[in-house]
């Protein structure tokens, strides 16, 4: 009965997640995951959890996990906050950092398609800012657009280009008088974190997951480093909410794998590799590829639409995400999988072209 949802329910814009299908077998490119298991210690936390203590709430200050994410972090354990995926700490840092009658929250156009759904579902004004001809981010457009904060995904989704950390950080300084939100989601496989400039800048609030580099998607779990009087507008728009957001096995499974950063650093090095192997390969089958610092490549074909490319790997049990969105309608982002995935991925292409 639609006539019972709110006004702000029924003219909502969601999100639109990558699809899960079950009609077959797939060589799943289209969610950015991981191909590789998580740590064997990840594991092993998993199958050594008390399961009795399940009957009792998680623990509220997360103290284990917490500190597990500050020492691989290198900042003090009052930095860091826990979330049930970025995903859920991004929604919070807009009631958090943002008023509904204030200067807005700015971003750019061509980015994570989520930002401009927390702005519409908690009533922030956009600031859009065009990226470039070739999808570069020129960073003084953000902070010429005059907004409350700034919201940047870095490397940017879904273009895959990363920004060096000395552009961050003279852009964080010269922003110091408003918030400065930055999605590392894919940073494992970039490696220029802006984490350090927490100690040094009370205005950068920097976000991670563990579903990426950390192969952990399936357990929904994030985390953001700051400064604790940031994090306090976190915790206050948390507990609006919920204060148990992460569960026990979850704490547990995250605090181990993150703490195995020999075994992450042999995959990562992995799926880099790989990067630059499709990333070579399509170039050999006609595709323009932008430069990827992600786990994934976003590229298209001239003279071939992108849905078509998308439909033509479907067809063929390979799937790939497209976006029927403006600029970007002609491409395709790929998320780097195995060997064997890749592999297949390349097969296909080759039936088709």
């Amino acid at each position: 009965m639609k006539e019972l949802l709110s006004r702000k329910a029924r003219g909502i814009s969601p999100y639109v997640a990558g699809e899960q299908p079950s009609d077959r077998q797939y060589v799943k490119l289209n969610t950015n995951e991981n191909p590789y298991p998580p740590s064997p210690k990840a594991l092993e936390a998993y199958q050594n959890f008390d399961f009795s203590s399940l009957k009792l709430y998680p623990p509220l200050e997360m103290r284990a996990l917490r500190g597990a994410v500050a020492a691989a972090e290198g900042v003090p354990a009052e930095y860091v906050f826990c979330g049930n995926g970025s995903d859920e700490i991004l929604a919070l840092c807009f009631p958090a950092y943002f008023d509904g009658d204030g200067a807005g929250a700015a971003f750019a156009d061509v980015t994570y398609s989520f930002y401009p759904v927390f702005c519409d579902f908690f009533g922030i004004p956009k600031k859009i800012v065009p990226l470039e001809k070739d999808f570069t981010l020129d960073l003084s457009k953000l902070t010429a657009a005059g907004a409350q904060g700034i919201v940047l995904a870095n490397p940017n989704a879904p273009t895959g280009i990363g920004i060096p950390l000395p552009e961050i950080e003279a852009f964080v300084r010269e922003n110091s008088g408003r918030v400065v939100i930055l999605d590392e989601a894919y940073m494992p496989f970039y490696g220029q974190s802006a984490v350090p400039l927490t100690k040094k800048y009370g205005n950068l609030v920097v976000v991670k997951t563990f579903s990426k580099g950390y192969s952990l998607a399936g357990m929904r779990c994030g985390y953001a480093v700051a400064q604790p009087a940031l994090l306090e507008g976190l915790s206050r728009s948390r507990d609006c909410f919920n204060s148990y957001p992460v569960d026990s096995v979850c704490q547990a499974v995250c605090a181990a794998a993150i703490g195995d950063a020999a075994y992450y650093a042999e995959k990562r090095a992995l799926v880099v590799s790989e990067r630059a192997r499709l990333t070579e390969a399509l170039r050999a089958l006609g595709f323009e590829v932008l430069p990827s610092a992600a786990n994934f490549l976003f590229a298209k074909r001239p003279g071939t639409a992108g849905r078509a490319v998308y439909e033509g790997l479907r067809a063929r049990g390979v799937l790939v995400r497209h976006f029927q969105k403006p600029r970007i309608s002609d491409f395709v982002r790929i998320t780097v999988g195995s060997a064997e995935e890749n592999g297949a991925l390349l097969r296909a292409l080759r039936e088709m072209f």
